[in-house]
């Protein structure tokens, strides 16, 4: 396959998501609370889900009042339960993951689960946000 064709193929797919980080703009009020239920309800039965009872969180009101502000420290037993192989500790699909710190208070690392579904709908699809985003104010560019 030709190169031009290639990089036509390419950018046509890329700019699609175009109109979507539009509607972001547009209305990111919108935007984040819908995101916010869409996360509370793919967690509902999470141990988390369930202590804080997510079910029933439908608003943000909701929200704010029944999930306390934590530090890493707080988390700290159930994030351990994880690595150790704990399922279903914060999220529905499976942590393979830790993010780790290079550490701040306490001089120790910190360790974030990460998700396959953490990797895809936020680093991976940043990535490809940014490529979006460029090569829609760059129209002359191409990728190879």
């Amino acid at each position: 396959m030709p190169i031009p064709l290639i990089n036509s193929i390419a950018s046509w797919f890329l700019k699609q998501r175009i109109h979507q980080i539009e509607l972001f703009l547009k209305y990111p009020n919108e935007v984040q609370e819908e995101l916010l239920f869409d996360l509370l309800k793919s967690s509902q039965k999470t141990i988390i889900g369930q202590k804080y009872d997510f079910e029933t969180i439908l608003t943000y009101r909701l929200f704010a009042e029944r999930i306390p502000v934590s530090s890493y420290e707080d988390l700290e037993p159930l994030i351990e339960r994880t690595r150790q192989g704990e399922q279903n500790v914060f999220w529905e699909t499976p942590i393979k993951w830790f993010a780790k710190s290079s550490g701040t208070t306490n001089s120790k690392s910190k360790f974030i689960p990460v998700s396959t579904q953490a990797l895809e709908d936020c680093h991976y699809k940043g990535s490809k946000d940014l490529l979006c985003l460029y090569l829609n104010n760059n129209e002359n560019s191409e990728m190879f």
